[in-house]
């Protein structure tokens, strides 16, 4: 029978406090995202809320000059996509920064949560079926 690896439950349990005790920091940092992508063409501008959800749409009057509705419709599609990545990657990174570390002990779950945090939800069945090939499973 193994021993338990003292040192590095401690460090588990240290981490976990300090998240605990910054909890209500972390949610505010979070609470106050916003993403934020331009199109190519710089004629779309959006920008998104923590939680994706679009809060401002600028579209520049010269896409009157050649109208397109379905490359406009695109444009738009993409420009926010781009917003809600812009998001999520300063959600993740606020949440690398607290979140307790495994140490190598196995405890926090075989799920990669990276994939569900990354993934645009147009994207998230692909992105869990893969997860789950790859050996991953939905829940810890």
């Amino acid at each position: 029978m193994e021993r338990p690896q003292w040192s590095a439950i401690r460090g588990v349990i240290d981490d976990l406090q300090q998240t605990i005790e910054n909890a209500a920091q972390t949610r505010q940092q979070i609470m106050e995202i916003t993403g934020t992508a331009w199109s190519d063409d710089r004629l779309v501008k959006a920008v998104v809320g923590p939680r994706g959800q679009l809060i401002e749409l600028e579209i520049d009057p010269r896409v009157y000059r050649t109208p397109n509705s379905k490359a406009l419709a695109a444009s738009i599609m993409s420009t926010v996509r781009a917003a809600v990545e812009d998001a999520n990657k300063q959600t993740k990174e606020i949440v690398d920064k607290v979140m307790p570390k495994d140490r190598g002990l196995g405890l926090i779950g075989k799920t990669d949560f990276d994939v569900l945090m990354e993934s645009h939800d147009a994207d998230l069945p692909k992105a869990l079926k893969k997860n789950e090939e790859d050996g991953h499973g939905v829940l810890p």
